[in-house]
């Protein structure tokens, strides 16, 4: 697995920075964001170092689409029923802030914050 020792996300995923887990498994984390957008925030991130969506191979093709079924049922579980959000920010223009690739899954109920 690639780790970035400079990335605050793979800091994370090694325990070196504290974090409100959701889901943990062998690929991923989900944790909540420390700056919630609405009333369920989660970000789901792969624990492997890949800095933005830009740089997703072929070879990444399962982990995408594990990433993309486990909000739903991340959601779920949390009790949010009414409907959600799942957003990838990449790059610099794209409103990407931590270089390590990042699912946001927000939902519940409105208004929110952002978005």
């Amino acid at each position: 697995m690639h780790t970035d020792p400079d990335c605050l996300f793979c800091k994370i995923v090694a325990g070196q920075i504290p974090s409100k887990k959701v889901y943990e498994d062998e690929d991923v984390l989900a944790f909540h964001d420390i700056h919630p957008w609405a009333p369920v925030h989660f970000l789901i991130i792969p624990k492997t170092h890949i800095a933005t969506m830009a740089d997703v191979t072929p070879a990444e093709q399962a982990l995408m689409g594990k990433m993309m079924i486990l909000a739903p049922q991340l959601m779920a579980q949390l009790g949010v029923t009414g409907g959600f959000r799942q957003i990838i920010n990449t790059g610099r223009d794209g409103g990407q802030e931590v270089y390590h690739l990042h699912m946001h899954v927000i939902g519940g109920p409105r208004p929110w914050a952002k978005g």
